[in-house]
């Protein structure tokens, strides 16, 4: 279906706040309101109602189904699909139904999802319940079928959080109450929630199909093990922000009416750095809605991207020697009343309130560091950090210059004043004078204040922003409460915040940085500073179990010692699981396709050679040639070796996790290293008739 403009469709699909208004007795949607708003306790009768208004909506949409829709701890969604059909009695014919029951709780197999050791196998049962912040909306599939989908919690029948949701949603109370506490020290009585807010831009790839299918090294892990770089990369930089190819183009118009539909505000879209890479950024929404959407764009994008002929890859580092994809986390702070709170203001009541929170914000991410980089560290992220094309695993704050000189200035006691922001003139008169922002943009840094929020850049293209969110949320609430107790202990808050501030930036600014974080310098001036650098994915993982790190989230009632250790395993284990899947797959496409076919490949220079030789025209070319290539294939056979007895011995060890991860850490993922340097040289020997695979200047450069 075609729309003349956007709001024609946008949210057509959501049961969204007005249809409930519209379809709700008045009393039972003030009393949802309440619980959504507020968070009072959700009353049955009201879930009833809902519950019917609900299925009488999705049905009038074309929905039989209906399914409680969760992220489990796989980094993606999971669903079970139930029809809006009940019995009554054995030979009575069967009538629609949705109750409030249903709507509340739903059951799932709960150990056939990761759970850490938090379930035993043989202990099943999980509970989803109903996330009422997060709006219910209908989806269809290609084949016209259509189900109601209810975001949802999931946890385990022991009340363990067994998903990505049930953290954050804590994580979202537990600051919330923190921040509302310092507002009322600060003289603000009229806010009663605060809410982190989220938009996440989105970095993706796109190849044809038909080249996908050929690559099992992407079909099986979203990444080439092999291929040897183009002629022609990034390199001119014409890639980024360029015209899009039409077919690209195609896909990016239905993919928006998709999201649109579904509520989601998707905002921006346009060619990104590298070769066949592109860019998709919502507007934002509460941390939690934002979650979900997210999942939402991600699953969209694969399912509309095979509509045009395409594979949408979201593996951070799809392409070696080209950027990698990530997911800009912009992370702010906004009341019920309507102020984002980390927006500069110009009366004193908003300068005192900026100033107290980014302090706090500051402080949060100096000394809970790790816990950010936990957040993000996954096998596929550790391809991508650390580049020059990516934030660095150190972790630093970039404000801009204007902004640090008013911050050091609070530190040192003076009024830390905002300026009005600088014209600035092009030297066109026919161009408009503009405003200067405060800052220019560093890309460099991986947690960036943006002028009214803060950009985690570390944040892995293809992982749910679940968990950072969840980090960043508790870490800043622990901060609040910190400075909230100083704030009552004081005869004077409204005169204590400027000392509390100015304390805290002076303590933890070490954590501001302005530079180039790609500088080597930077890493011996941050070692100095005693800022961590956690290179290794498996180091950062073990965070969870820090003593430091769990005492925080079980302070704040967001994790459990025993939640967070079941999600070091599970990361863990996901480490190990993911890196064993990309040796085999290796080894496998080079014992299979690539050395036979440099085999074959080295018979027919023989045979030239040979035949050369026998008629007197011996050539120094085809022997030189001959010797690489004979060369190089003994170096691809060896390091197939290697890598294979490597992974035999990391299979035999004892089932300790950690010591796998390691051992792939330490063992397997070097040696496989080694093989594709030796296959790709000789790719760039061999024949192209004679290669197996789709080069990479087929993949990134045939897209018309």
């Amino acid at each position: 279906m075609e729309y003349s403009n956007p709001l024609e469709c946008f949210g057509c699909d959501v049961f969204s706040d007005a249809i409930m208004q519209n379809r709700l007795d008045p009393l039972i949607y003030a009393a949802l309101r309440r619980t959504i708003d507020e968070g009072s306790e959700l009353e049955y009768k009201v879930a009833e109602a809902v519950a019917n208004a609900m299925k009488d909506w999705a049905i009038e949409k074309g929905a039989t189904h209906y399914t409680h829709w969760f992220q489990p701890m796989t980094g993606s969604t999971a669903q079970k699909h139930d029809a809006f059909l009940e019995i009554q009695s054995l030979n009575s014919a069967p009538i629609l139904k949705f109750s409030g029951k249903a709507l509340i709780r739903g059951e799932a197999d709960g150990s056939s999802f990761p759970s850490g050791g938090l379930r035993a196998t043989f202990e099943a049962r999980g509970y989803t319940t109903w996330d009422c912040t997060s709006a219910a909306f209908v989806k269809q599939d290609g084949h016209g079928s259509c189900c109601l989908y209810i975001p949802t919690a999931f946890c385990s029948f022991s009340g363990e959080a067994l998903d990505e949701k049930t953290p954050l949603l804590r994580s979202m109370e537990a600051l919330s109450k923190e921040a509302v506490a310092v507002l009322r020290l600060l003289g603000i009585n009229d806010v009663k929630r605060v809410i982190p807010t989220v938009g996440s831009e989105q970095e993706y790839f796109l190849v044809d199909k038909h080249h996908f299918l050929k690559r099992k090294d992407l079909v099986y892990t979203g990444r080439t093990l092999f291929g040897a770089p183009p002629a022609k990369g990034q390199e001119l930089s014409d890639q980024y922000y360029a015209s899009t190819p039409e077919r690209v183009t195609g896909f990016m118009n239905e993919l928006n009416i998709a999201l649109w539909r579904l509520g989601v505000p998707a905002k921006t879209e346009h060619n990104e750095t590298a070769p066949a890479q592109y860019e998709l950024a919502p507007l934002y929404a509460s941390a939690n809605v934002a979650t979900d959407h997210n999942q939402l764009v991600m699953e969209l994008m694969r399912r509309v991207a095979g509509h045009h002929g395409f594979v949408c890859l979201l593996h951070e580092k799809p392409f070696y020697g080209v950027n990698g994809s990530g997911k800009h986390n912009n992370w702010s702070l906004m009341t019920d009343t309507g102020v984002n709170l980390l927006k500069p203001g110009k009366t004193e009541q908003t300068a005192r309130i900026f100033y107290t929170f980014f302090a706090a914000v500051l402080a949060a991410v100096d000394e809970y560091a790790p816990a950010l980089r936990m957040s993000c560290a996954t096998l596929g992220n550790e391809h991508r950090l650390g580049g020059h094309e990516a934030p660095p695993q150190i972790i630093s704050v970039f404000t801009g210059t204007k902004l640090y000189n008013e911050l050091m200035g609070l530190a040192s006691g003076g009024l830390g004043e905002l300026h009005v922001k600088e014209q600035m003139r092009t030297g066109v008169r026919t161009l408009a004078v503009l405003h200067k922002d405060d800052s220019d943009r560093n890309r460099t840094s991986p947690f960036a204040f943006t002028g009214n929020k803060f950009e985690f850049r570390m944040v892995g293209a293809s992982q749910s922003i679940g968990l950072p969110n969840t980090v960043l949320n508790t870490i800043v609430a622990e901060m609040l409460k910190r400075i909230g107790e100083q704030l009552s202990r004081s005869n004077d808050p409204l005169q204590a915040w400027r000392e509390i501030a100015g304390a805290l930036i002076l303590k933890h600014g070490r954590v501001i940085f302005n530079g180039n974080n790609y500088a080597k310098e930077w890493v011996a001036e941050a070692e100095n500073r005693g800022l961590p650098n956690i290179s290794s994915t498996v180091d950062a993982i073990n965070i969870m179990t820090h003593e430091k790190i769990q005492d925080v989230f079980k302070r704040h009632c967001v994790f459990s010692p025993e939640e967070l250790n079941a999600r070091r395993d599970i990361a863990l284990y996901g480490f190990v699981q993911m890196a064993r899947i990309e040796a085999s797959t290796m080894l496998k496409i080079a014992k299979q396709k690539l050395l036979p076919a440099c085999i074959r490949f080295c018979g027919e220079i023989a045979r030239a050679y040979n035949e050369t030789k026998a008629a007197g025209m011996e050539t120094a070319a085809n022997k030189r040639l001959l010797t690489r290539l004979c060369a190089n294939i003994d170096l691809m056979d060896e390091a197939i070796e290697t890598l294979y007895c490597a992974l035999q011995s990391e299979e035999a060890l004892e089932n300790d996790t950690c010591s796998r991860a390691l051992a792939m850490r330490e063992n397997v993922l070097p040696l496989m290293k080694k093989l594709r340097a030796a296959a790709d040289e000789l790719e760039r020997i061999v024949d192209k008739d004679f290669w197996p695979l789709p080069s990479y200047g087929e993949m990134m450069f045939h897209i018309v």
